[in-house]
């Protein structure tokens, strides 16, 4: 665990390593909860699923992302399907998993311009440095 300093008390991180299994606990339970749910719950499920498909459908993600975005594409249109068969034990896990894998999608094209921005100045400050190679040369 890392442990953050600041004028705050100090606050411990779970390694990365226990991040995804947070995640999975996380998504494990609220499956178990929508199990028990009524119908109304599925419903509100499968509206947070379109509307974090609608946030995460943006040009940049569908280029820097496509891969992600579309697996939450495809479970919203599994959960829409199940929904309309009213088959809530089905839809409803379905949405959650695309309301994940569309901030998956997000998270992944946020990386991958962040990675793109870093080359980018990599290469900037590499030029600087060598213009001023060149003109202390001279």
């Amino acid at each position: 665990m890392k442990l953050i300093h600041s004028n705050t008390p100090p606050v411990l991180l779970p390694p990365r390593a226990l991040v995804p299994l947070i995640v999975l606990g996380a998504f494990a339970l609220a499956v178990m909860l929508s199990a028990c749910a009524a119908p109304r719950a599925d419903i509100e499920q499968l509206a947070l699923a379109e509307a974090a498909m609608a946030r995460a459908e943006t040009s940049s993600t569908a280029a820097d992302a496509p891969k992600e975005l579309q697996l939450a594409r495809g479970k919203l249109a599994q959960a829409r399907q199940a929904m309309s068969a009213r088959d809530y034990a089905i839809a409803t896990p379905l949405a959650e998993e695309a309301v994940l894998d569309a901030q998956v999608a997000e998270a992944q094209a946020r990386r991958v311009r962040a990675v793109r921005a870093a080359r980018e100045s990599a290469k900037a400050a590499a030029d600087m440095q060598e213009e001023l190679n060149r003109k202390t040369t001279r």
